[in-house]
């Protein structure tokens, strides 16, 4: 069974950053443009003098509490819409535990922690990619059996 790890190295094979990280006095417009260069859902909001992690900003908190609210980007800080209770995981969490997780809690976007400071952030989408090149793996190993 693959681990959050083992995620983390597929990201990192593919050119994938493993974390994309703002503070919390950042406005929310320049977390939205970090987000689309990097062409990803959520950051990581993470104290700079601390370094561990204070929340997380997803595309969800910019369209209920920044767009539904009538809010300015340009002018509301990231602290003021982040989502606070984060549900996180470590590298050694089994990922089809992680999977389960995602589908009861209703998330996307899972900050891999060590020591309460971020190290990497898993999606739905990275579980399901690592899944599939296992599966894939799999066909070919009995393929190979079959033919034997």
């Amino acid at each position: 069974m693959p681990t959050v790890a083992d995620v983390l190295t597929n990201k990192a094979g593919r050119g994938v950053a493993a974390i994309v990280t703002v503070a919390p006095e950042d406005r929310v417009l320049d977390a939205v443009k970090v987000m689309n260069d990097h062409r990803i859902g959520s950051v990581i909001v993470v104290d700079r003098q601390t370094g561990k992690m204070a929340g997380i900003f997803t595309e969800r908190d910019l369209l209920t509490r920044v767009v539904a609210e009538g809010r300015s980007p340009e002018q509301t800080s990231v602290n003021d819409v982040m989502t606070r209770r984060v549900v996180c995981c470590s590298r050694d969490t089994n990922a089809d535990e992680l999977r389960a997780v995602i589908r009861e809690k209703h998330v996307r976007h899972i900050p891999v922690v060590d020591d309460e400071k971020p190290v990497g952030m898993v999606s739905i989408g990275d579980l399901n990619m690592v899944h599939a090149q296992e599966l894939e793996q799999t066909v070919q190993y009995l393929e190979l059996y079959l033919r034997s």
